[in-house]
């Protein structure tokens, strides 16, 4: 079942991230980023596979929340027009493919060469009891400095944003 679920999960990861950017459905740059956030949980879906479960839910909250609602606000900020739909070249797209295939080709190449993953075994940590107490001990000033940046951060997009009322 597990191998099934793996097959599912990386082909529905493929599908949606090639319709993030090739989109032949709508134009619209919400369309992708709804398409984005169906990568991210499809990805998070492999994570649970891999018994990481504390990246999965850092995958589905950090990304798939914060930063899918941060992408949103921004397309809605820039009110983006529907753009005209561009003709693709042949040859372009010819050379793109070939380009594409040959990369693919080297790195599956290089891969199964190296003998990566073959013999390994998998640890099963998924505990964050080791990172919370690296964070809230050796690491505090970092993650503190972090936290204020992006509060004043955010104040200084909420001020930037506003609309004179005049």
């Amino acid at each position: 079942m597990e191998a099934y679920l793996f097959y599912i999960f990386a082909a529905l990861t493929l599908v949606c991230a090639l319709l993030v950017v090739a989109n032949p459905f709508s134009r619209s740059p919400v369309t992708s980023a709804m398409f984005l956030v169906l990568t991210i949980g499809s990805l998070a879906g492999l994570f649970v596979l891999l018994h990481a479960f504390f990246l999965a839910a850092v995958q589905i909250l950090v990304y798939a929340g914060a930063v899918m609602v941060l992408f949103l606000f921004v397309i809605m900020l820039l009110n983006l027009k529907e753009e005209e739909r561009r003709k693709l070249r042949t040859a372009a797209v010819a050379l793109a493919l070939v380009a594409v295939g040959a990369i693919a080709a080297m790195i599956l190449k290089t891969v199964e060469k190296s003998g990566v993953g073959f013999g390994l075994k998998p640890k099963l940590e998924g505990g964050t009891a080791d990172l919370g107490k690296l964070l809230f001990t050796q690491y505090l000033l970092p993650f503190e400095v972090v936290s204020v940046l992006l509060l004043v951060a955010m104040v200084g997009v909420v001020l930037l944003s506003k609309k004179d009322l005049k």
